[in-house]
């Protein structure tokens, strides 16, 4: 069979007419008496392929009509144009070899009835392989994409930062701690931050992507407790770079992604005006600004108070694309977060409330770059002074203002998806009470 080509479904309109083979899986199947429509999935698209009985040795021809749901099959044949098809073509068969054919005692689980939310993510290992699940990832992998191309070309180094750490960089109760050798404690990461401040005093500016972890016992459907986050860094910066820079990445990512991937938006029937109305300059107010909306919409925040979930909500209502809050209550932000020389009550940090009740996708702002300060608040914070010598010694050597921010890949993909939950934006979530597959 040498001399049929093995493409992807995705370059089949390249190779109209061609002999060519595709390796995939059987997504479904219809039968009109002498002829067959075997729908070909392989990862990179579907495809409609048409089997004649007359063209067929017979034996092959039955092979394929009593084919079981996800058998794995390379079809040959030739690609042909048809309007009518999804994707605007279809194949021919002229061959086919079944590579492994799924049991009918023990068929695919996952059929085209209504199946619960458990039964799904409990079959999560081959609920990817849905069409709705793989538009939501292929969406994941051009943010992840959009991501590292924005920072790659503005000058950005990209530093990976440790997932073991010693001590909290958020807050104590939410550390997931793991045994060590020798009896020794350490934790997994919240946050790259504190490690990527010493990277941005190397190289200028920088940014890590990887997992973090947050033991918040939480149901919501914005959390997870294991998330992909991109944070930069930036050496002699400022809470305005970091407004810009966060604005600048989210056009870019939301551009690229209606760039490319309208078909997998369409597949989740995402109201692309939404989309498209996520352009520069995002409003911005301040804490206190946000406080008297909130107020006047019904919500009983005081000041001094942190934003919840329905607050983030209720904001969002009044703006068709994120908003930028700044300078909240020092007493709700981080110990590593400057105040404002002119209002030490409120820190000079911002966060970027999603539009359509998406809450926030980015928090940051500008770091405390003062020694004697920084070990004030560490020691406010009760927390252990000995495993932060090694931040205080950025403070004594060359101590600059500097400022960043940290983006979690997952709400930032529910966001532009549309997807009521968190939990389909990761190939295998991990929540309060699932671990597995």
């Amino acid at each position: 069979m040498s001399d049929y080509r093995r493409i992807t479904i995705a370059k089949a309109g390249e190779h109209t007419g061609e002999p060519v083979e595709i390796a995939g899986w059987l997504y479904n199947l219809r039968k009109s008496g002498k002829i067959i429509f075997p729908l070909i999935r392989d990862g990179s698209g579907t495809i409609q392929c048409v089997g004649v009985k007359s063209a067929l040795p017979e034996d092959l021809f039955e092979a394929l009509k009593n084919l079981t749901q996800e058998s794995s099959v390379i079809i040959r044949g030739k690609i042909r144009a048809e309007a009518r098809a999804q994707g605007g073509f279809e194949m021919d068969i002229e061959g086919a070899e079944i590579v492994q054919r799924v049991p009918e005692e023990t068929p695919y689980p996952i059929t085209p009835k209504e199946h619960g939310t458990e039964f799904l993510f409990d079959h999560r290992h081959l609920h990817l392989r849905s069409r709705r699940q793989h538009a939501v990832l292929k969406i994941r992998h051009e943010i992840i994409k959009a991501i590292r191309d924005y920072f790659d070309s503005n000058d950005f180094t990209l530093v990976d930062c440790p997932i073991f750490t010693p001590a909290a960089c958020e807050g104590t109760t939410t550390l997931f701690e793991v045994n060590y050798f020798d009896e020794e404690k350490v934790y997994l990461t919240q946050s790259g931050q504190l490690y990527n401040e010493a990277t941005a005093m190397a190289f200028g500016k920088t940014y890590c992507f990887g997992p973090t972890f947050r033991a918040e016992k939480s149901k919501t459907r914005r959390h997870l407790t294991e998330f992909w986050m991109v944070e930069p860094e930036m050496a002699y910066a400022t809470l305005d770079d970091v407004k810009r820079v966060a604005e600048e990445l989210i056009v870019f990512m939301v551009g690229r992604v209606l760039e490319n991937r309208k078909t997998e938006l369409a597949t989740l029937e995402r109201d692309l005006t939404k989309l498209e109305a996520i352009k520069g300059p995002f409003p911005r107010i301040s804490y206190d600004d946000a406080v008297e909306i909130l107020k006047k919409k019904g919500s009983e925040i005081v000041w001094g108070g942190d934003f919840g979930g329905t607050d983030e909500t209720l904001l969002s209502e009044e703006f068709d694309r994120p908003v930028m809050v700044d300078r909240y209550p020092t007493e709700v932000k981080a110990f590593y977060f400057e105040t404002d020389p002119n209002r030490p009550e409120v820190a000079l940090g911002v966060d970027v409330i999603a539009s359509e009740g998406y809450g926030e996708v980015i928090g940051g702002g500008q770091r405390v770059h003062s020694y004697d300060t920084l070990l004030e608040r560490i020691k406010a914070h009760n927390l252990p002074e000995e495993a932060f010598q090694w931040y205080l010694d950025l403070r004594r050597y060359g101590s600059v203002p500097h400022a960043g921010f940290g983006m979690g890949v997952e709400r930032a993909v529910a966001w532009l998806c549309g997807l009521e939950h968190i939990r389909e934006t990761i190939a295998f979530p991990r929540m309060l009470y699932r671990t597995r597959p």
